[in-house]
């Protein structure tokens, strides 16, 4: 009479065995491949972002240097101060994706649990 209950563990450890496996697969660390492009997008939106404010700012200084005629000093003015708003916009495109970095880590260390 003890054999039912020999079989009867098996089958259980075995349900068991294929929930664990099923968890394991989903909470399975994703290949960094992603991560790679993900950072070389983050990368290339931070020099599109300063080469747009400086080409701006030299496209609107150069223009009022035509209309107005004063050559060469808005040419400067404005290509500084386009300069000034590609790289603060480039260090706030920085601050969001470090923001959002240290949510995913925190997501993932919430996550682990294995320890």
């Amino acid at each position: 009479m003890a054999e039912p209950d020999q079989n009867d563990q098996k089958a259980r450890l075995e349900a068991l065995e294929r929930r664990l496996a099923e968890k394991r697969e989903a909470l399975a660390p994703k290949p960094h491949m992603e991560e790679h492009y993900s950072q070389a997008q983050h990368a290339w939106r931070m020099v599109v972002e300063l080469v747009a404010g400086l080409g701006i700012g030299v496209a609107m200084g150069y223009g009022l240097d035509v209309l107005l005629g004063t050559t060469p000093f808005l040419l400067i003015v404005f290509t500084l101060l386009g300069f000034i708003a590609g790289v603060r916009t480039m260090m706030r495109s920085a601050r969001e994706v470090e923001e959002e970095a240290k949510a995913q880590a925190e997501a993932d260390k919430e996550g682990d649990w294995r320890g």
